[in-house]
């Protein structure tokens, strides 16, 4: 279900969503049912690849980092996107570092110049509020948060690990170890490895990692950081398993030979960021993918007690997994009455409805694997989006109302606006508003003239109604349509004149006849209408916002 390529999945605790995002810099947003899961609402907010994403361990905040430099917060029980951070340099992984319950919600953000920057959670201060700077010595590549311990374990791409606290002087909490050389956190350095991974169990008493080139699974106690169990996943020990027949599952010797190729192929720095080791809720289970299927490992008992995805040979090659065992029927409260109730509905409500979601190497699907062992595959659910035009080979020229956009949505710091756009009424009025949409020139801009019961206006990059200009370097002429401003919320072009249009516009939130023929009309907002109106009743001053009110950045659609 996605366009291109899925690189991470993600189950949100205690609010039950599933978050899945694509290399093209798509994310996704899925509620869990009943039964299976239902689609909410998909975001494009980065140009490019994801590098990194996270989830608070509340399950209410969600951040994503990509190449493009910037970090993007969302609220993951209204599906929001609330705020945007511009970085200064490329991010190298991303986690949130505060406890639940937390009154500040905290983000860790490191990057390509070895430093891992603290940021407020809630985007409302786009500057660091602190940085270590000599933590590691090499760029870190994988972030986790102990909400137990209230303790961050880190690791760089040179093999070193550390322990710190998000919090006071950032260093190691004293409920831990307290000499790094009884632990084994040196074992990296020792294979010249670098957990590329890094999973907390939800007990908080154990951590796993997987690293290259080892390929080695390893799983510490957490608090002593002594290794408990370590499984060898190295091409050479799976290609001896398999000639000597002690491997779980025997293969046909032309599968072995085609599924090793694909095992060489994941060692790429883009693929092996994305591979990791999951637990189950009780800690007792590993899980992550192997060449054999996604194995799930019994930690005390040293054996593997299933092997998920064995006959998959559509699916290809597990890569990132993500788990849900929770009841989704199941109310947050539970009265004594209730539970010693017999009440049927009150027992249905408890049923737990466990399911694993995978991703694979170089696929546009995430699949789903659950507990209902008499499902078919002719009764399987298999939803796919339309290819790009680039998947599809296609040399079609696209329409010219298909390359600028039909709709866009902005979202804003007070809330998302989604506007449908009139490519045939003023072409290029809308040529210029996607193309500064999808080039990021209204990120950030604030909206600098508000006035009660008439409009709404931005687009100006100083801030004050004097500034903007249109992608063609200069002011380009009036496009008057029979489009009237005859209802509130029309998207009309703002000017100093006629043909004067440049990158500033506005959106009305009453009937304004007198602007018909003197203003260019280009959309109408469809939805968030009550983010307009919102914004429209601000305190002002000469009509410009006390408070900031800024475009985070504008999607189209």
């Amino acid at each position: 279900m996605h366009r291109d390529n899925v690189a991470f999945t993600n189950w949100t605790p205690f609010t039950d969503f599933l978050i899945t995002t694509s290399t093209d810099g798509v994310i996704k947003f899925w509620k869990k049912q009943d039964v299976g899961i239902e689609f909410v609402k998909m975001f494009k907010p980065h140009a490019g690849d994801i590098v990194g994403v996270s989830v608070s361990a509340d399950g209410r905040s969600f951040a994503s980092c990509g190449v493009d430099k910037t970090v993007r917060i969302f609220d993951v029980v209204t599906f929001d996107l609330i705020a945007m951070l511009t970085l200064k340099h490329t991010p190298t992984s991303i986690c949130w570092v505060h406890k639940r319950g937390a009154s500040l919600p905290i983000l860790a953000v490191a990057n390509e110049l070895n430093q891992i920057q603290i940021f407020d959670g809630r985007g409302e201060n786009t500057q660091p509020i602190h940085e270590l700077n000599k933590l590691h010595r090499k760029p870190v590549n994988a972030m986790a948060f102990n909400n137990v311990f209230d303790c961050v374990i880190s690791s760089d791409v040179g093999g070193m690990v550390e322990y710190w606290q998000p919090r006071d002087d950032y260093d190691k909490p004293s409920s831990v170890f307290e000499y790094k050389a009884e632990t084994n956190l040196f074992d990296f350095k020792k294979t010249k490895s670098a957990p590329t991974s890094l999973t907390i169990s939800p007990t908080g008493l154990q951590f796993a990692t997987f690293s290259f080139p080892d390929r080695q699974i390893r799983v510490f106690d957490f608090a002593s950081a002594k290794l408990v169990r370590s499984y060898d996943e190295s091409i050479e020990t799976i290609t001896t398993m398999q000639q000597a027949g002690t491997a779980v599952q025997k293969v046909e010797d032309v599968d072995f030979g085609r599924r090793l190729a694909v095992e060489k192929e994941i060692e790429a720095e883009s693929v092996r960021s994305k591979i990791n080791v999951i637990f189950d809720e009780s800690g007792y289970f590993i899980l992550y993918g192997s060449i054999l299927g996604i194995k799930v490992v019994n930690t005390v008992t040293n054996r593997v007690s299933r092997l998920l995805a064995k006959d998959e040979t559509g699916m290809g090659r597990a890569v990132n997994l993500a788990l849900y065992q929770g009841a989704p029927k199941k109310k947050q409260v539970v009265t004594l009455d209730m539970a010693a109730s017999s009440n049927p509905l009150l027992q249905e409500a408890g049923l737990r409805d466990p399911m694993l979601v995978s991703t694979a190497h170089n696929k546009q699907r995430f699949y789903m694997f659950n507990s209902d062992g008499d499902v078919n595959k002719s009764e399987r659910d298999i939803y796919n989006e339309k290819p790009t035009t680039t998947a599809k080979g296609s040399a079609k020229i696209e329409t010219k109302a298909k390359e600028s956009g039909t709709a866009a949505i902005l979202h804003t710091t007070f809330g998302d606006i989604h506007i449908r756009l009139f490519p045939e009424a003023a072409p290029k009025s809308v040529e210029n508003f996607v193309t500064h949409a999808k080039n990021g020139y209204y990120n950030g801009l604030i909206f600098h003239r508000v006035i009660p019961k008439f409009m709404i206006q931005t687009g100006d990059p100083f801030g004050d109604g004097t500034g903007g200009e249109s992608i063609w370097g200069r002011e380009f002429e009036d496009e008057f349509s029979t489009l009237r401003h005859d209802k509130p919320y029309t998207v009309s072009m703002a000017n100093a004149g006629p043909n004067t249009n440049a990158s500033q516009f506005f959106i009305t939130v009453e009937k304004t006849p007198w602007l018909d023929n003197k203003h260019t009309i280009f959309g109408r907002a469809v939805q968030g209408l009550d983010v307009v109106t919102k914004i429209s009743q601000v305190r002002t001053h000469k009509d410009k916002p006390l408070q900031d009110i800024q475009i985070i950045n504008i999607e189209i659609v």
